[in-house]
């Protein structure tokens, strides 16, 4: 850690303060905070009331620029603004932030003994006023920053990672609010202002206030339990659905039997969690029902987090795909005007998180098979099938220019073909048969992830839909061309129809580009208020969680 402060402030200060008696009891609090300052041991940082500040950078360059006065008091009293950032500070649990993290229990000790020292008529104790003053100025700058771009930076926890986080000269934002608006003010507008962010903050609240209540009964274990069955752990599960309100109504006949209104309550739960919908008391809805709703609050904690990672802009119209919900959703604005499911990488070739622009679609595309996945797939797929490339249009060339020699695969003995000595490139021509289907869409990036159809349909009717190797694949991939080239001149329903049958490779750049957001969310809220929360297929949660369980970060 460094203290950051130039010489020509120093300069100042020695000419204003130091060498004097202070000649007010602010002039006193300036000095102790410039000595506490100046005193700070690069190895272990700064300290007030035992307590380790964070900015190590930013509060030092705060206070220089003040020329070390005390934002918070004049010597005597405390400002109003102090107490207004104690509120705020008490509210970090809504933002699914700890409150000890930005010294509540220090400030709110020497808050309450300055308030006790000025009722007792007391003259109030300098040094006690730098701490708070330093503890104060650490907790706005700290929480600011963790409410502007994340508490976590999530690169340092998962290279997979890649987020386009925000950015504040919060030391300037800090002299502001002091002056104006309010440090209260100033940290509501670093708030994320997505819709979404609202929601899950909502949600959390709701979760919050159950888990107030004693959380929800555990259901036994037991067999499955289907519509118009007996159960004596129907109760429990009525119970519980109506804790989160999957269940609306008061269930008829007999309560060890699983009715059907219980059955439409079960169905609306795995729907929430991205369960087969299939209305039956299995072991993998039974799993569900039973995480407590202590872990659930976390994941809701994890995913608020997330939000925070995320630009304040994501593009009037835009495109999330959520990995760990297997989804797409196209924006307009705050609304939805497109939606599909998607599959997304295995576990071991996970879709990574970024954004970037969606610039071009090409129908009918040739696959230029990545060198990895050559070896790991395609390779071992003509070793047990020797009929395998010519089956599927798969071509096998020497070399990687224009001019590569095309070989017979027949002409190849596979057998021998190690991932060490494959020296070939392969390349499947368009066709019903083609991996990435009749259109894929672009979005030049560093991982070489895109959008594209697939002849693999049967696979967007599973409820989990993780099969691929990192891109991803659409259900309704037609449809997303259509919308997006609705504003291209030549490009209606028919041209586009025509263009992805005609066998021929056609590359059509959009007029504007639309950002594309790759997420990962295990836990959302939609507009109606519905809360769904999905399986860490990626195990992202428990890093994450472990980051967020650790010591803040400080900025030095």
């Amino acid at each position: 850690m460094k203290n950051v402060y130039s010489l020509g402030a120093m300069l100042l200060l020695v000419a204003s303060v130091s060498g004097r008696e202070a000649e007010s009891p602010q002039d006193t609090v300036a000095d102790h905070i410039r000595r506490r300052i100046e005193a700070t041991d690069p190895n272990y940082g700064m300290i007030a009331q035992g307590a380790h500040l964070y900015a190590a950078n930013a509060l030092p360059r705060f206070y220089v620029q003040r020329i070390f006065r005390p934002a918070w008091s004049d010597g005597r009293r405390l400002f109003p603004q102090s107490n207004e950032l104690l509120e705020s500070l008490r509210s970090a649990e809504h933002e699914g932030l700890r409150a000890e993290d930005y010294h509540l229990e220090e400030i709110q000790h020497l808050v309450a003994a300055v308030a006790h020292r000025r009722r007792s008529r007391q003259s109030q104790d300098a040094r006690m006023l730098a701490d708070l003053d330093l503890l104060l100025t650490d907790a706005f700058l700290v929480y600011g920053a963790h409410l502007m771009s994340g508490r976590v930076n999530p690169e340092t926890i998962d290279p997979e990672w890649h987020a386009a986080r925000r950015e504040a000269d919060l030391t300037a934002l800090l002299e502001r609010s002091l002056s104006s608006g309010g440090p209260a003010k100033a940290l509501r507008d670093l708030l994320p202002r997505h819709e979404g962010y609202g929601r899950l903050k909502r949600a959390l609240t709701n979760y919050t206030d159950v888990a107030a209540r004693g959380g929800w009964p555990r259901i036994p274990d037991g067999p499955a339990v289907a519509l118009g069955e007996q159960d004596p752990r129907i109760p429990a599960l009525t119970q519980r659905l109506a804790l989160v309100g999957d269940v609306f109504a008061a269930t008829d006949g007999d309560g060890n039997v699983l009715d059907s209104l219980t059955v439409a309550g079960l169905v609306r739960f795995q729907v929430r969690h991205g369960l087969e919908p299939d209305g039956v008391l299995g072991n993998a809805t039974l799993a569900a029902l039973n995480v407590p709703v202590e872990e659930r609050i976390r994941q809701l904690e994890l995913n608020l987090e997330r939000w925070r990672w995320l630009p304040q802009d994501l593009g009037e119209r835009h495109i999330i795909v959520n990995a760990a919900g297997f989804d797409l959703e196209v924006f307009e604005g705050m609304q939805v005007v497109l939606a599909m499911k998607v599959v997304v990488g295995r576990t071991y070739r996970r879709t990574p998180v970024f954004s970037a622009p969606l610039r071009y679609l090409v129908f009918n595309p040739f696959w230029h098979v990545p060198h990895s996945l050559a070896v790991l797939d395609q390779v071992p797929m003509q070793q047990n099938d020797s009929a395998y490339f010519s089956r599927v249009g798969m071509r096998v060339f020497e070399g990687w220019g224009s001019d590569a020699r095309e070989i017979d695969p027949v002409a190849v003995d596979w057998t021998s073909v190690t991932p060490d000595s494959f020296s070939y490139r392969l390349r499947q021509d368009p066709g019903p048969q083609n991996a990435l289907g009749r259109v894929k869409f672009m979005l030049p990036n560093r991982h070489n992830v895109y959008l594209h159809d697939t002849p693999s349909r049967d696979l967007f009717a599973r409820a989990q839909r993780d099969f691929s190797s990192g891109c991803i694949r659409l259900e309704r991939a037609m449809d997303l061309a259509e919308y997006l080239l609705r504003d291209a001149a030549g490009w209606d329903p028919h041209a586009i129809a025509t263009a992805a049958t005609a066998g021929v490779e056609t590359t059509v750049p959009l007029p504007n580009p639309v950002p594309v957001h790759i997420l990962y969310w295990t836990a959302w809220a939609n507009e109606d208020g519905t809360i769904h929360f999905r399986q860490d297929i990626y195990r992202r949660d428990e890093r994450l969680l472990a980051a967020l369980l650790s010591e803040p970060p400080g900025d030095g």
